[in-house]
C-alpha cells in the first residue's frame, strides 16, 4: 500500500483530505437546504419533498457498498476526487431545471440529479474517513479518535454553515445562480488532488466481489446500530422539522436555515471536543462497547421528552430549541464514538472495504429516515416523527449490547492528554 512517509507528509495529506472534504460538505449542506426550501416555497408537500431525496439516499447505499471495493482496488484518491467531480456535475445539472416542466418530470429530474449528489457524497465521505486511518501513524502521539473527531466534527460544523449558505444564496441570488456559484467554488477544490500521493488505500491483492459481503461480527453489529442511529435523526430532522418551523411556527427562510445551521455547527463542535471531554470525565481509556451503549440509551430519552412536551402543549419554540440542543449534544457523542470504533475494529488493508460497508448501513438508515420523515409528518405531524425517532434509537441501543470491546492491539493511536 502506497503511503507517505514522515510526519510532515502525513500532516500534509491529512490537511489536503480534510480541505477537500470541507469544500464538498459546504455544498452538500447548502444543496439540501436549497432544494428543501425552494420546493416547499413552490407548493410541494412534505412527502413529495422527501421523494426528491430518495435517489440521494438509495444511491448512497449502493455507493458505499461498491465504493470500498473501488477504493481498495484503485486508491482512495480516485474515489475522493471522483466524488467531488460528480457533485460539480450534479449542481450544474440542477441549474437547468425548468419551473415550467410538469411536476412529475421536474421531480424525476431532481431525483436523478440528487442521485449523482448522493453518489458524490458517499464516495467523498468514505474516501476521507478511510484516508485518515492511513495517514495516522501507528505510533503517533495524537490519537486516532482525536484525528477522526477533528475531521468529522469540522465536517458537521461546515455542513451547518452550508445550511445557512444555501438559505442565503437562495434569498440573494435565486435557485439557479446559487447552484452555479457553488459548482464553481467546488471545481477549484479539485486541484488539491494534484498534491496527494497516488495509490493511497490501494491494496496489492485483488479482492473478490463476494468478499464485500463477508464482514467481522464487530463491523456487522456496529453497522446495524449505525442504521438505526442515523435513521432516528433523519426521521424528524430532514423534512418534518424544517417544514414544521416554516409552516407551523411561521419562520422565514433565513430563520429556518440559520437555526439548522447553528444546530449542525454546534453538533460538530461537540463532536470535535468529544475525545477531550471523554478523557476528562471518563476513564481516559479508548472508547469501548459500554461507551456507545451508555450514550445510545441516553439518547433514547431525548426525542421521547420532546414529543411529550409538545403533546402537553408547552411552548413549541422553546421545546424545539431546547430539545434540539440536547439531542445534538448526545447524538454528537454517539457519532464520535461510532466513527472511532469502526476504525478501531478494522485493519489497514481492509479499511476501505469495512468503512464502505459501514457507511452503506449509515445511508440505509438515512434513506429510511428520509422517507419516513415525509410520510410520518404528513400523517401524524412532528410528534409522530419524534416517537418514531425514539423507537429507532432504542433499536440502536439494543443492537449495541452485542458489541464486543476492540482488541488492545487495535486501540491504535489513542493517548490521553492533549496529544500533539
Amino acid at each position: 500500500m502506497a503511503s507517505t512517509t514522515g510526519s510532515g507528509g502525513n500532516l500534509r495529506d491529512y490537511a489536503l483530505v480534510t480541505l477537500a472534504y470541507w469544500g464538498f460538505t459546504v455544498t452538500d449542506g447548502a444543496l439540501r437546504m436549497l432544494v428543501l426550501l425552494y420546493f416547499n416555497k413552490i407548493g410541494y408537500t412534505p412527502l413529495q419533498i422527501a421523494f426528491l431525496f430518495l435517489f440521494y439516499e438509495v444511491f448512497g447505499i449502493v455507493t458505499n457498498f461498491l465504493g470500498g471495493w473501488i477504493g481498495s482496488q484503485f486508491g482512495l484518491k480516485v474515489t475522493l476526487y471522483s466524488g467531488i467531480g460528480l457533485q460539480v456535475f450534479s449542481l450544474v445539472m440542477l441549474s437547468f431545471l425548468n419551473p415550467e416542466w410538469v411536476q412529475w418530470v421536474a421531480v424525476f429530474y431532481v431525483m436523478v440529479a440528487q442521485a449523482f449528489s448522493g453518489i458524490a457524497k458517499d464516495l467523498t465521505k468514505m474516501s476521507s474517513k478511510s484516508a485518515i486511518r492511513l495517514v495516522v501513524p501507528q505510533d503517533a502521539q495524537s490519537s486516532l479518535f482525536k484525528w477522526v473527531a477533528v475531521l468529522t466534527g469540522s465536517k458537521n460544523a461546515l455542513k451547518g454553515v452550508g445550511f445557512f449558505v444555501g438559505s442565503a444564496l437562495l434569498s440573494v441570488f435565486g435557485f439557479v445562480n446559487a447552484l452555479l456559484i457553488m459548482a464553481g467554488g467546488l471545481f477549484l477544490i479539485m486541484f488539491t488532488g494534484l498534491l496527494l500521493p497516488k495509490g493511497m488505500g490501494k491494496i496489492k491483492k485483488k479482492v473478490k466481489f463476494s468478499q464485500l459481503f463477508s464482514k467481522s461480527q464487530e463491523i456487522n453489529i456496529l453497522s446495524a446500530a449505525r442504521f438505526f442511529l442515523f435513521g432516528s435523526r433523519d426521521v424528524w430532522f430532514v423534512v418534518g422539522l424544517p417544514v414544521f418551523l416554516r409552516e407551523i411556527l411561521g419562520w422565514s427562510f433565513y430563520q429556518v436555515g440559520g437555526f439548522l445551521a447553528c444546530w449542525v455547527i454546534g453538533y460538530g463542535v461537540v463532536q470535535f471536543l468529544a475525545p477531550n471531554l471523554l478523557q476528562k470525565f471518563g476513564s481516559g481509556r479508548p472508547p469501548e462497547s459500554k461507551t456507545i451503549q451508555f450514550w445510545t440509551f441516553t439518547l433514547t430519552a431525548v426525542p421521547c421528552a420532546i414529543a411529550l412536551a409538545l403533546q402537553i402543549n408547552l411552548p413549541a419554540n422553546i421545546v424545539i430549541i431546547s430539545g434540539l440542543l440536547l439531542f445534538g449534544v448526545v447524538f454528537a457523542f454517539n457519532s464520535a464514538v461510532h466513527s472511532y470504533l469502526v476504525l478501531a475494529f478494522t485493519d489497514d488493508d481492509k479499511v476501505a472495504l469495512n468503512v464502505g460497508f459501514y457507511y452503506m448501513a449509515n445511508s440505509g438508515g438515512r434513506l429510511a429516515g428520509t422517507v419516513l420523515s415525509g410520510l410520518v409528518y404528513q400523517l401524524f405531524g412532528l410528534v409522530g416523527c419524534l416517537w418514531t425517532s425514539m423507537f429507532f434509537v432504542l433499536a440502536a441501543a439494543l443492537v449495541s449490547l452485542k458489541l464486543p470491546n476492540p482488541q488492545p492491539s487495535k486501540n491504535i493511536a489513542w493517548k490521553g492528554g492533549d496529544g500533539e
